[in-house]
């Protein structure tokens, strides 16, 4: 397992001054994910790259684990993030997926500057959800003259472990699945700050329809026959970094909104 060993490291780069750096002022999607590769760079741990859209960012060669980085401007939007290219998940084509979540300044006064926080996590601790399979389809025939096409290409608006988890802010935190548990070599290194649970939903949305003459969209639904039931999550960090407790924070599922402003900020 991974995700002990790259955490790590990525507390110590934190701690050792280790900054992003931005190309350019236009660069607002790979600048933390560049930190985050030199990150399994300096580990020496092989892995392979995705480009633009593919799922995961970063598949590693030994094991069948793969990291999804997701940078966040603070203060800003870092309450939930978008997805185009997959729903997330703990599993995804025969790979644990664990997230990687970063704050760095909204407003630098340069093109280089700090991770704010860290929360690496589980993918199953956004969705635990491994038979859905992300696919994008279309419509022909659509216009005045029938020669239009109407592409369904679906966006996740997943909440991030910023929202979800009270204790995580300002500090790094590793949120894992509560059988894993750190190897001997790493075990002297970690404490436990805090148990967290997330119970399934009593309905699941099972498809949608769209009117294009009212602009409606409509769910369709059925009942979850894994209805309450609870998925169990430890929160770690690295001995000598805080000890305050982690624990889940009120959370409305219903209540998940994207204003204009905060997708020009999306990555």
């Amino acid at each position: 397992m991974t995700p002990f060993v790259i955490f790590r490291h990525c507390v110590d780069a934190i701690s050792q001054g280790a900054l992003i750096r931005r190309v350019s002022s236009t660069d607002k999607e790979f600048h933390f994910q560049n930190w985050f590769k030199a990150r399994l760079e300096d580990i020496g741990l092989n892995f392979e790259a995705g480009g633009r859209n593919s799922y995961p960012d970063f598949r590693m060669v030994t094991t069948t684990e793969g990291y999804e980085v997701k940078g966040l401007a603070y203060p800003g939007r870092d309450a939930n993030f978008d997805s185009n290219s997959q729903a997330p998940s703990g599993f995804h084509n025969g790979r644990t997926i664990f997230y990687v979540f970063g704050r760095y300044p909204k407003n630098p006064d340069g093109d280089t500057y700090p991770v704010l926080d860290l929360v690496i996590c589980h993918g199953d601790f956004l969705n635990a959800d491994h038979e859905y399979k992300h696919e994008n389809k279309s419509v022909k025939g659509f216009g005045s003259y029938g020669d239009i096409m109407i592409r369904d290409r679906k966006m996740y608006v997943v909440p991030t472990p910023f929202h979800l988890v009270q204790g995580v802010a300002h500090v790094q935190t590793l949120i894992l699945p509560d059988e894993f548990k750190p190897g001997n070599r790493e075990s002297a290194r970690y404490i436990e700050v805090g148990k967290l649970s997330r119970l399934e939903a009593d309905e699941l949305i099972i498809g949608y329809s769209f009117d294009l003459q009212t602009n409606d969209l409509v769910p369709q639904k059925m009942a979850n026959p894994d209805a309450g039931r609870e998925h169990r999550f430890r929160g770690w960090r690295l001995k000598g970094s805080s000890t305050d407790q982690v624990s889940m924070a009120p959370h409305n599922p219903l209540n998940i909104a994207v204003d204009s402003a905060d997708e020009e900020e999306d990555e």
